[in-house]
C-alpha cells in the first residue's frame, strides 16, 4: 500500500503535479492510519455533552474487538434519560402508565391477564427508544446508536395499593454498529469522509474490521393513580 497525501486526490489543485509517488506502507500500518483519523472525524458528530466520548470508544472496539458485543454504563444512562425525558403521547413510559390506569382491576389489586395483550399493542403502537432527535447530531448518540435493531421491554414487578400503582420496566435494547453497501450509497453518508472511512475498513477484503453489536439496559420505575386524571 502507498500513503498518499489528501492533496493528490482529484479534485485537489495540486494533483497530478511531480510529488513523489508516495511512501510504501503495511497493511497493519495504513489500517491504524484509517483508524485515527476515523476517530478525529467523530468529533464533528460529537461536539458536546456526557456521551460525546463513545463514539471513539466505539470506533476503538471495532479496531481492536473482532466482532464482541459492546457494552458501556454511558449507553445505558443515555438509554434511561431518553426513556423517561420522552413526552410525546409515542413516550413507551406514558403508554405503559395510561394502559395500567385504565385496566388495573382495583378493588383486587391485579392486572388482568387477558389485558396483557393490549399493553403489549399500546407499545407496539408507540415509537420505540430512537436516538434519532434534532439533538442527537451532535451529543454523540446520533452516530453511536441512532436507530435500533431490537428492543425488549419486560415488567419486572407490579404493586398496587391505595389506588396507587408502582411498575418496574426493564428495558433491553440492541443496535448494530456497522455500514452496509445500501447505507454509503446514500448521499446523507457518502458525501462524508468519515463514512467512507468506516465503509473501507469494514468492507474492503484487505481489512475485513467486524460490525458489532451494541447492547443497552436500563430499569425505570413507572407510578400512576386511579384518580391521576381528576387532578
Amino acid at each position: 500500500m502507498t500513503r498518499r497525501s489528501s492533496m493528490d486526490r482529484p479534485q485537489s489543485m495540486f494533483c497530478c503535479n511531480l510529488r513523489s509517488q508516495g511512501e510504501k506502507i503495511t497493511r497493519q500500518q495504513c489500517a491504524i492510519i484509517l483508524f485515527d483519523e476515523f476517530r478525529q472525524l467523530s468529533r464533528k458528530f460529537s461536539l458536546y455533552g456526557p456521551y460525546s466520548h463513545l463514539i471513539e470508544k466505539m470506533i476503538t472496539h471495532m479496531q481492536n474487538g473482532n466482532g464482541t458485543p459492546f457494552r458501556d454504563v454511558s449507553l445505558d444512562r443515555a438509554s434511561k434519560d431518553h426513556i423517561l425525558n420522552d413526552s410525546t403521547k409515542n413516550s413507551t413510559v406514558l403508554r405503559i402508565r395510561d394502559t395500567l390506569k385504565k385496566n388495573i382491576i382495583w378493588e383486587d389489586k391485579k392486572y388482568p391477564k387477558n389485558y396483557k395483550d393490549e399493553l403489549r399493542k399500546n407499545i407496539l403502537e408507540g415509537k420505540l427508544p430512537k436516538f434519532d432527535r434534532f439533538q442527537d447530531n451532535f451529543n454523540g448518540m446520533g452516530i453511536t446508536v441512532h436507530d435500533t435493531w431490537a428492543t425488549h421491554i419486560t415488567m419486572k414487578s407490579l404493586h398496587v395499593d391505595n389506588d396507587r400503582f408502582q411498575a418496574v420496566v426493564h428495558y433491553k435494547v440492541q443496535d448494530h454498529f456497522g455500514l452496509d453497501n445500501d447505507d454509503i450509497l446514500k448521499t446523507k453518508f457518502s458525501q462524508f469522509h468519515f463514512f467512507r472511512i468506516w465503509f473501507v475498513l469494514q468492507r474492503y477484503n484487505h481489512f475485513g474490521f467486524k460490525p458489532f453489536l451494541t447492547n443497552m439496559e436500563t430499569t425505570v420505575e413507572i407510578t400512576g393513580g386511579r384518580n391521576d386524571s381528576k387532578k
